[in-house]
Order: structure tokens, then C-alpha cells, then sequence
């Protein structure tokens, strides 16, 4: 779950004690011209969980109130990564000496958290990455022994910031990794956090990405988080308890098991096709096949189907009954291709093979080769 950044700064950073401007969450241009009258010359920037806003013209100076009221009336309403702009927040302006950038994230390839830290900050931490990776600081976390004072003063050592910001900074960095573990994070990144003219240290802007996995004890700030933007199918499946991600392709996917759907998704692409959802039926979810079956046909611009199903502990042909069973009612008029695997895979081909008349493939590639072929 992503969050807009005055949600970030309110819920996690504030409750880290890491200082963040003055602000105010504004809805229409008056209330942005009433918070520069109380604040002072200030920052006018859209709020939507989405990367990129001062490119899109969505963060913008006020020095006045008449400046922000205009400043606001042409952010709000505008369209930023999809996401419409509907609250602008005004922050107090800072007097910047120098900016850094900082974040926790998770490190894949060592299977633990991840403490970034650069002295370019302000920047898109992906071009400063591609072109002087020796700019980022990177030290990994052991999570039984976590990241302390030293483990934070070992990544600025040599910068040259000065033992003042030297200490500032690593506090900074310890009470982010905590935040980090203690909201569930997957991502938490602070760009541009900044040293001010009067020696303090702020962050003037904040991305949480909250771990969907998490949510169930997270209640309290998962209710201010963004949430995600479903398209009508997408909701329909959520309602109905399936995850249903609704694609721009041409190939529909049944799947067992959401890493075989996404290997499904990927060898279609690999012979040139493109898939038209993700969806996985694993589980106790081949009980809804009928509404996972529908949610795939209504997909408009669907022209084949693809079912896969690999058994280990699940059994093929239990799924493969309710696939069929779901075949049966909607009638659908699309070509399927079955690919099936597994424990009782002999029961379940020969349950397609009698029920619905289809030989399934021997093997995935060949019946995700003739998908792609029938949807052209």
C-alpha cells in the first residue's frame, strides 16, 4: 500500500522523531491561501502516491497567498501517474544548505534489510545510481543484531560532513531503520533530507510503501495509505476474494499458484504474446472458478485462454473440476489451451478430454504457443 506523502510524514516520520516542515493538507486554492498567510512562503505540492510530481508540474513556489491560491487552482484537478490530484500540501519553504538522501528497503540477493544513504540528495535516486554508484552508501542489516549509532556513523564515515551533522544524520538513519521494521515497510525513503541553513536536519519529502502482507496489524495507519486503484474487474475480484490485476493483453491466464501464473504470464510474452490479467486460482480459490472464469471473460479484449495447472501438495484434477464445471455454465465461445502437471494430472486430462472435448498439451510452452497464435 502506497501513501501520499503528508500521510507518510503525519503517520511514520513524525512518530519516528524525525523533523519534518510545517504544513498544511489543503483541498481547494483558499484553504492553500489561508496556510501561506499562517505559514509564510511556502511549497504548494499535489498529493498522490506516484513518483515524479515536480515534472509534472505538481509541486510549485508561493510566496504569497495570492500565489498559492493560484499555485493550488492549477494543481488540483490535474492528472499525475493516473492518479487525479484532489489535496495539495502547503510546507513551509526551508533554507537548504545541503541535501542527502535516505532509505531502508529490502536488499533481495541478501535476504535482508537495506540502509541507503547519499550525499546527492534532490535527484532521481535511479540517475545517480546508473551514473556514480559509489555515490550511495549501502550497508545491509542483520535483523537480530539491527542497525545502531555506529553501524550508522560506519556509512558516513569519510563524507566529511562535520560531527555535528555527522551525529544528526546517523540519528536520522537509526530512527528510520526502526520505523522501518517497526510499520512493516517495504520501502521507507526520505528525498531530499536536507541540512538547513540553522544546522538542523529535515525531511523534506518521504515515500512509504507499506507491506500489503502487514495490513491486518497496521489497522491504524493502513487507514490514511492511498490504497490501490482497482478498474471495475479488479474490484469485482477483490469483492468475490480473488486478485485479479486486469492487463492490456490479448491471453488470458488461469493458473495455480501465483509464481506459475507469473512464469505463464512471462512465457507468453517470451512468444510474443501479450497476457490480458493475472490470476491464480490456487488454493481454496478453485471454489470461485466460475467467477474467476467470468472475471477473465470479461475482460474485453481477451481472445484465448491459457489454464496451467503444476500439483504438488493441490491435485490437478480437483482443480481442473472446477475449471470445467465453470466452462460448462458460461459457455464460453474463446479457444483454451490446458497444460496440466501434477498430482492427478492423468485423472484431470482425461476429465478435459471427456467433458469438454480438448487434448491438453504435453507440454506448457507448446499450449501458451497456441494461445498466442489463436488470439492473433
Amino acid at each position: 500500500m502506497n501513501f501520499e506523502e503528508h500521510a507518510a510524514k503525519t503517520c511514520i516520520l513524525a512518530a519516528a522523531g524525525i523533523a519534518t516542515p510545517q504544513g498544511r493538507l489543503c483541498r481547494t486554492p483558499a484553504e492553500a491561501a489561508a496556510a501561506v498567510a499562517a505559514i509564510g512562503a511556502a511549497v504548494v505540492k499535489a498529493q498522490v502516491p506516484a513518483g515524479k510530481r515536480g515534472k509534472a508540474g505538481g509541486i510549485r513556489r508561493a510566496d504569497t497567498a495570492e500565489e498559492a491560491e493560484t499555485a493550488a487552482g492549477a494543481i488540483l484537478g490535474m492528472a499525475i501517474a493516473g492518479h487525479a490530484v484532489e489535496r495539495v500540501l502547503v510546507e513551509a519553504r526551508a533554507a537548504i544548505a545541503r541535501e542527502f538522501y535516505a532509505a531502508v528497503l529490502p536488499d533481495v540477493a541478501g535476504r535482508c534489510p537495506m540502509v541507503l544513504f547519499s550525499t546527492e540528495g534532490g535527484m532521481e535516486i535511479e540517475e545517480v545510481a546508473a551514473a556514480r554508484p559509489e555515490a550511495i552508501r549501502r550497508r545491509r542489516v542483520d535483523i537480530e543484531s539491527g542497525f545502531a549509532i555506529a553501524d550508522a556513523r560506519a556509512m558516513l564515515y569519510g563524507l566529511g560532513l562535520g560531527p555535528d551533522v555527522d551525529a544528526a544524520v546517523a540519528a536520522v538513519l537509526v530512527k528510520l531503520y526502526d520505523a522501518y521494521r517497526r510499520f512493516d515497510a517495504e520501502l521507507l525513503e526520505i528525498n531530499p533530507l536536507a541540512l538547513l541553513a540553522d544546522g538542523r536536519i529535515v525531511a523534506l519529502d518521504c515515500k512509504f510503501v507499506l507491506d500489503d502482507a502487514a495490513l491486518y496489524r497496521q489497522g491504524e495507519i493502513a487507514a490514511a495509505g492511498a490504497g490501490e486503484r482497482l478498474t471495475e474487474l479488479e474490484a469485482k475480484g477483490a469483492a468475490s476474494g480473488l486478485k485479479f490485476i486486469q492487463l492490456e493483453g490479448d491471453v488470458g491466464v488461469l493458473a495455480n499458484g501465483a509464481g506459475l501464473t507469473m512464469t505463464t504470464m512471462d512465457v507468453i510474452r517470451h512468444c510474443g504474446g501479450r497476457p490480458a490479467n493475472f490470476l491464480e486460482i490456487g488454493g481454496e480459490a478453485y471454489t470461485k472458478s466460475e467467477a474467476a472464469l467470468g472475471l477473465v471473460l470479461a475482460n474485453p479484449g481477451v481472445k484465448s485462454l491459457v489454464v496451467n495447472f503444476c500439483g504438488a501438495f493441490a491435485r490437478t484434477d480437483v482443480m481442473a473440476e472446477g475449471v470445467v464445471k465453470a466452462w460448462e455454465a458460461l459457455k464460453p465461445k474463446i479457444p483454451v489451451f490446458f497444460s496440466i502437471h501434477g498430482t492427478g494430472e492423468d485423472q484431470a486430462v482425461a476429465l478435459v478430454r471427456e467433458r469438454l472435448g480438448i487434448e491438453p498439451y504435453e507440454r506448457m510452452e507448446d499450449a501458451v504457443r497456441a494461445a498466442v497464435e489463436a488470439a492473433r
